[in-house]
């Protein structure tokens, strides 16, 4: 039942009689139908008696009207409007006597003929508002026309291919990529290759540290600093954690205090060791990007991003435990290292090794990894010094340097490093017959450039010395009563730590 009047009292017709329980006594000469088009939708037959109770049902929605003689619009004509639904749908399948009660109703056009509909005989202010609210009606389904043509057809056109914008967060995973040469792209290649060393000395006290270590080789040799596992070099524990969690026995193969690097051995390797690739720290530029890698603090795993931040940086660190000093010509950079990022990769934005972390500046002024934390002052071994000191390792499990022969002060700075009047245990400061008296050198004189780098201090030559291999000739400048004076030098050799 229609719920469109429901509510609005409808005046009921004065002219309207009662529904007979009979039907009327026909006149003698019943009013014949308007001429219209051939028999159609358009001149529906009046609705059968069965559909007379509904009329009854709804009063507020189907006013009974009253006979007219020239054309009566029953009730019923108003039923298939009300339920939405077009007139030429609802009308019946019987049609009623001829002459019968109620009067066939007049011709309605079902939407969408190309003629137009026959308009309402005239009647009462009530049939003025059926045909008002007919006509809203037409409307509505006019526009609902219009609207459900338009709907079919955008949703034709989107099964052409036209898509939407939207894109649910759902599908954005399985499209998303990471490009090779990005930061999580290069850390997930070298995650697997790096672990972390906890050493512990043999010690009543179990004494030890936590560094970082990375894959050398397939026959499971690792790279690190020697301060990581120096604790545990005599008779201590060394074990080597990987990112998958897999924790294997080492022990060390070789140290080099002076350059800080060891190398150690998987007692039982397993198969499928990646090595790290080495790159070339020699051809490291200013502003390149630099990825470290290390366990800072313990926290394993873990991988901070920076720039080279400087080159040929000369330092000299210590180990915490006030051991020898080592020397390095450091690659700088300002990616966070802390302690516990010693011995760890150092890679450029290829992830190729360029250095080995080993020491940071704190605001104390001293080098070392026992300092607080970063303030994005962080050195590295260049790669390709450590690379020549792994290999020597592996060989002999001893180090060689290489020496000019001459003991320089260590304490002085920003004029040179000066060659000392007398050397330790009040020995020659010039090695007799050694490469810096084969190059003219004598005591007093102030060594101010080597191998086109300016020299500042002693430590600063060393490092610049350590770069190089025994054999190098290597271009000198010093400085003696006031005169610069330039020569060459031959690099000799010392194997071991003394």
């Amino acid at each position: 039942m229609s719920t469109e009047n429901e509510g609005k009292a409808v005046p009921g017709d004065p002219a309207a009689p009662s529904v007979p329980p009979t039907p009327p006594v026909p006149p003698s000469a019943p009013p014949a139908p308007e001429a219209g088009p051939t028999p159609g939708p358009e001149s529906s037959p009046a609705p059968t008696a069965q559909e007379a109770p509904a009329a009854q049902e709804a009063p507020t929605v189907q006013a009974a009207q009253p006979p007219h003689a020239a054309q009566p619009a029953p009730a019923a004509a108003e039923h298939p409007a009300a339920s939405g639904a077009p007139a030429a749908h609802a009308a019946p399948s019987h049609a009623a006597p001829a002459g019968g009660w109620p009067p066939p109703p007049p011709t309605v056009p079902s939407w969408g003929t190309p003629h137009a509909p026959v308009p309402a005989a005239p009647a009462a202010p009530r049939k003025r508002t059926g045909g008002l609210v007919a006509a809203v009606l037409a409307a509505a389904l006019v526009a609902g026309g219009i609207g459900g043509g338009i709907g079919y057809w955008a949703a034709e056109r989107g099964d052409d291919g036209i898509s939407s914008t939207t894109v649910s967060s759902g599908e954005t995973p399985a499209s998303f990529k990471r490009d090779p040469g990005t930061v999580a792209a290069v850390a997930a290649t070298a995650l697997p290759s790096v672990g972390t060393i906890k050493a512990k000395s043999d010690g009543s006290q179990g004494e030890g540290g936590t560094g970082t270590g990375f894959v050398y080789d397939q026959e499971g040799h690792i790279l690190t600093n020697n301060h990581v596992v120096a604790s545990a070099a005599d008779g201590g524990t060394l074990s080597v954690t990987f990112s998958d969690g897999k924790s294997y026995d080492a022990e060390v193969v070789g140290r080099a205090e002076g350059y800080d690097v060891a190398v150690l051995k998987l007692t039982n390797a397993p198969k499928g060791l990646k090595p790290l690739p080495l790159g070339d720290s020699d051809k490291v530029a200013v502003g390149d990007s630099t990825i470290a890698i290390g366990a800072p603090f313990g926290l394993s795993n873990t991988v901070t991003t920076g720039i080279i931040s400087a080159k040929n940086r000369p330092v000299a660190s210590g180990d915490g435990t006030g051991g020898s000093n080592s020397y390095m010509s450091a690659l700088q950079t300002d990616a966070s290292i802390n302690p516990g990022n010693s011995g760890g990769p150092l890679l450029d934005a290829s992830g190729a090794v360029i250095g080995i972390n080993s020491a940071i500046q704190s605001t104390s002024g001293g080098f070392g990894q026992s300092q607080a934390g970063s303030i994005g002052l962080g050195f590295a071994i260049p790669v390709n010094q450590a690379k020549n000191v792994a290999q020597q390792l592996i060989k002999t499990g001893k180090p060689v340097y290489p020496v000019i022969g001459a003991t320089v002060n260590m304490n002085d700075k920003g004029e040179g490093a000066e060659i000392a009047e007398r050397g330790t245990g009040s020995t020659p400061s010039v090695t007799p017959n050694g490469p810096a008296a084969k190059a003219g050198l004598k005591p007093g004189d102030v060594i101010t450039g080597f191998g086109g780098h300016q020299i500042d201090s002693g430590p600063t030559l060393i490092s610049e010395i350590w770069t190089h291999k025994p054999g190098d000739s290597v271009e000198i400048t010093y400085e003696r009563d006031g005169r610069s004076v330039t020569t060459t030098v031959v690099l000799g050799e010392r194997t071991g730590d003394s």
